[in-house]
């Protein structure tokens, strides 16, 4: 009976096709008033360049980004002396008296000078501020009689349209694609109707200037040494139909226009010594072009990325409402709104495309979308998980090339990370621990409760080797081995034994950000052998043995690997009280709570604990989530929400998506609970932090998909409230593998699972695995 299901299952594989696939549910955010807080308005961009207009009636602010722009500059803050103090470190430790060790870890263990606090270390910045000034002549109150704000997620164009006076206006915004513009054209459907005031600033290290009718504004960041960091150039430039445009000092004053479009470039020295010039090439390029031309263009390279996976998980009566209202409703009656899960995946990976472009810079954590100086967290690289959640969902979702910027930063960490390694550990290879910024800074932070933390390098690696997993680009695995070598010639030379066990284990590390108890009372941060760093290790370990054979490549290096793998504490130890244990001694936390939960990385990102081939931890895993309760800030919560789709179960899983879909307008610092989204359906922390966002992207592919357990399986963690319809096509699996696939009732009525060449793979379906051909691409 089986067999006969599959027969038709494969069979009707083949109908999926682009002209069967339902209507894809309109992909838009909307609003019917303007943005009253930046948290409301708009995000565009282009993977450099960046605005959130917030669709003011007679003032509009648009904030813009470039995603170069960084203040600080390259420094060298390694204490060369710091792996004297090592033995006596590793020494307390094993005797007990963590509460000594990390007194001397903070003394000698961490980064000279002021490290992430410091005017050296930098921000990442917002570029500024454009305001526009609107003018109704004869116009008495300022108030529209119809009022809308969109974002279409599949043409990465955003509007603002109402009627005033018995005027129809209209603005489009939107960061190019074709060209490196920011792009905002401003409609009447009566001639003429158009006034308007146009201006920049910036709240530091900015001038401001005319040339022709042309706005400048320019500048040179803080590095924290000589003052002498990052230029930057910025223009603002116009073409009208109809009407006057003049200069006013720095302001730009439109008259009488039918239509106005505004063009905003920028660019910093960052990469281009001839910056300034290019902003006025590409500004003149992009005015040559008729707007409709630029506008399609810029759609369709957009396209490109976005158009390879649509989803389809039917509708409910919620989503005729304006997005803000569907947030507010969902969290009470999310079974009239499935199709809200579907818009929130999409928008995860528009975000993905916006923030993030080959050859540039990784998306921080903030994406591209800053709106001060002064950047929560500095807007940089935490890597102790953020920078690597903002890249969970690029595999799954059909984005994979969007790894490569992530790449190219780890393999700039490598030179400075090896001076790290000798300096603070007399060790091979290079680290990175927990922070890092465009500068390459891989030393220990300023703090050993979470600076000291040995898994950043570690963990990137793992993102690494994700894109090839994905992939099976050989090309691609030969330029990162040495990275990936290194990373385990560092973790090799430094993992000391541990006496009680023999366990080789690392030394001093913290498992990120907590603190336990010691039995003296005490409390401490530092410690041996976390479980997160011997689950990164083995998985590391692993990855470059596979590596090497694969590139037939040192065989004597993978063989001490291999040996050294023998010794590595097992994937996870359960404690008394059954949860998976935190540390490699069983201590207590102090927050159970705690907002990380990094000694489940064995069960993502690792895949090394599952509910098919380790059971007892996959049961550990999940009291210890239990413990950790479903609260906290929005990217904790996603990665709650990974957790438990990994672990198969659905409903959990979503249970924390509507955790992470809690409205919020907090913006506070806040590393408890009170985690959501904001009105733009951008992650709370609070305040703004996007790996919120990708983190549950991430998580929707998981309960769609998974093909960590050596096979693929369709809807491992479907909760009920997607059971009843689905449909999906340009999900990826590892191994290269395009999946389609179709369900009702919870179970798969349709698939189609292709890769370039077609070849034998083990699939999972309606709880069956079995080995099937994948279709020809």
């Amino acid at each position: 009976m089986y067999k006969k299901q599959l027969i038709i299952l494969t069979l009707c594989s083949f109908f999926i096709g682009k002209n069967v696939f339902a209507q894809q549910k309109p992909l838009v955010l909307w609003y019917d008033k303007p943005a009253q807080i930046w948290e409301e308005t708009l995000p565009l961009g282009n993977g450099k360049l960046g605005m959130t207009p917030d669709g003011g009636i007679a003032k509009e602010n648009i904030v813009l980004n470039d995603i170069t722009l960084w203040s600080g500059g390259k420094q060298d803050a390694n204490n060369y002396d710091a792996y004297k103090s090592l033995p006596k470190i590793r020494q307390l430790i094993l005797e007990g008296k963590n509460d000594e060790a990390q007194e001397l870890v903070n003394r000698d263990f961490v980064c000279k000078g002021q490290g992430s606090g410091g005017a050296t270390w930098g921000k990442y910045q917002t570029l500024g501020n454009l305001q526009l000034d609107y003018e109704y002549p004869g116009v008495k109150e300022v108030k529209p009689a119809v009022y809308k704000r969109t974002l279409s997620l599949d043409k990465a164009v955003a509007t603002t349209e109402f009627t005033l006076n018995g005027v129809r206006y209209k603005r489009e915004y939107f960061c190019s694609f074709d060209d490196d513009v920011d792009v905002i054209r401003i409609t009447a459907d009566q001639p003429k109707k158009l006034n308007c005031n146009i201006s920049i600033s910036r709240p530091e290290k900015a001038t401001l200037a005319t040339q022709g009718n042309d706005l400048l504004m320019f500048g040179q960041l803080d590095n924290g040494t000589d003052g002498k960091g990052m230029k930057y150039m910025s223009r603002v430039s116009t073409k009208i139909k109809d009407g006057s445009v003049s200069t006013d000092g720095n302001i730009l004053k439109i008259k009488d226009a039918t239509e106005i479009i505004v063009y905003v470039a920028a660019e910093t020295d960052f990469k281009h010594a001839d910056f300034e010039a290019r902003v006025k090439n590409v500004l003149q390029e992009a005015k040559n072009k008729v707007y409709a031309e630029e506008l399609a263009k810029h759609s369709a390279n957009f396209g490109k990325l976005f158009n390879r996976l649509k989803i389809n998980l039917g509708e409910g009566e919620s989503a005729k409402l304006p997005t803000d209202v569907r947030l507010d409703h969902f969290y009470k009656d999310y079974k009239n709104d499935v199709s809200l899960s579907a818009l929130f995946f999409q928008f995860g990976r528009y975000l993905s495309i916006s923030s993030t472009r080959v050859g540039l810079l990784p998306p921080n954590l903030q994406g591209l979308w800053a709106k001060e100086i002064n950047t929560p967290w500095n807007g940089d690289y935490h890597l102790d998980v953020n920078v690597q959640m903002n890249h969970f969902a690029i595999e799954p979702a059909n984005l994979s090339e969007l790894n490569l910027p992530l790449a190219e930063l780890v393999r700039n960490l490598t030179t400075h990370g090896a001076k790290t390694a000798k300096a603070y550990y007399n060790a091979d290879g290079w680290i990175a621990h927990v922070i890092t910024n465009v500068w390459g800074f891989t030393e220990p932070g300023e703090s050993a409760s979470w600076g000291a933390s040995n898994a950043g390098s570690g963990w990137l690696c793992s993102n690494l080797w994700d894109h090839f997993a994905y992939s099976r680009d050989l090309k691609y695995l030969k330029s990162i081995y040495p990275i990936l070598k290194g990373s385990a010639a560092f973790y090799q030379s430094a993992l000391v034994e541990d006496p009680k066990t023999g366990w080789l284990v690392t030394s001093p590390s913290v498992s990120p950000e907590n603190t336990f108890y010691l039995p003296n009372g005490k409390t401490a941060s530092i410690s041996m052998g976390p479980t997160i760093d011997s689950q990164i290790v083995r998985e590391l370990f692993n990855n470059v043995i596979t590596a090497a054979k694969l590139l037939k490549v040192d065989a004597a290096f993978s063989a001490s690997l291999q040996e050294k793998l023998k010794s590595i504490p097992p994937v996870g130890v359960i404690s008394k009280d059954g949860r998976i244990q935190e540390w490699l001694e069983d201590y207590k936390e102090t927050d159970p709570q705690h907002r990380h939960i990094s000694h489940l990385y064995g069960v993502y990102p690792a895949g090394l604990i599952t509910p098919v081939s380790t059971p007892a931890l996959a049961e550990a895993a999940k009291k210890t989530l239990e413990v950790r309760g479903d609260d906290g800030p929005s990217w904790s919560i996603s990665y709650k929400q990974i957790f438990w789709a990994r672990l198969q179960d659905g409903n959990r899983a979503f249970k924390l998506f509507r955790e992470i879909l809690k409205p919020t307008l907090r913006t506070d610092i806040n590393y408890g609970a009170g985690g959501g989204v904001y009105p733009n359906m951008l992650s709370a922390g609070p305040p703004f932090q996007i790996d919120g966002n990708f983190g549950a992207t991430a998580a929707i592919a998981e309960m769609l998909i998974q093909s960590h357990d050596g096979f693929i399986e369709l809807l491992p963690a479907i909760p009920d409230a997607w059971k009843a319809f689905g449909e999906i096509k340009g999900l990826k699996a590892r191994g290269n593998f395009t999946v389609d696939m179709n369900w009702k009732d919870g179970k798969i009525t349709a698939y189609k699972i292709a890769s370039a060449t077609p070849q034998k793979v083990k699939v999972k379906i309606n709880g069956k695995l079995s080995t099937i051909t994948s279709v020809k691409l």
